[in-house]
């Protein structure tokens, strides 16, 4: 089993890309179905990550910022400009993915909720 080393280097290039594949996900989504879907919010979660450890420090760097419930949050990291929680839910589930494989993290949720 490989492991993972996370450098402050690591972090910037995994939250680019999460931001370039979210940003295609939720375009491909929208020109699939549109801007049609229920009013709504979509973000990234990631648990078990202090907000002062080197870590923390490198994702609040990448925008994310500590949440009520002890998460390092990051919302709508697509950055659409639309309404549509489905797409906003499209992106946000690409940028998860994207943080999960290159960064190794387990605790990486989409969420969202309706406005």
């Amino acid at each position: 089993m490989n492991a993972i080393v996370i450098t402050e280097q690591a972090v910037q290039d995994a939250t680019n890309e999460a931001g370039m594949q979210a940003r295609t996900a939720a375009k491909a989504f929208l020109q699939k179905h549109g801007d049609r879907d229920a009013c709504g919010f979509a973000w990234v979660d990631v648990y078990g990550v202090r907000s002062n450890s080197k870590l923390g420090k490198w994702l609040q760097a990448a925008g994310f910022r500590k949440n009520y419930t002890g998460s390092l949050q990051l919302w709508n990291p697509s950055q659409a400009g639309v309404q549509s929680v489905s797409v906003l839910e499209a992106g946000a589930e690409a940028y998860a993915a994207v943080l999960k494989t290159k960064l190794g993290l387990d605790k990486v949720y989409a969420g969202s909720r309706l406005d």
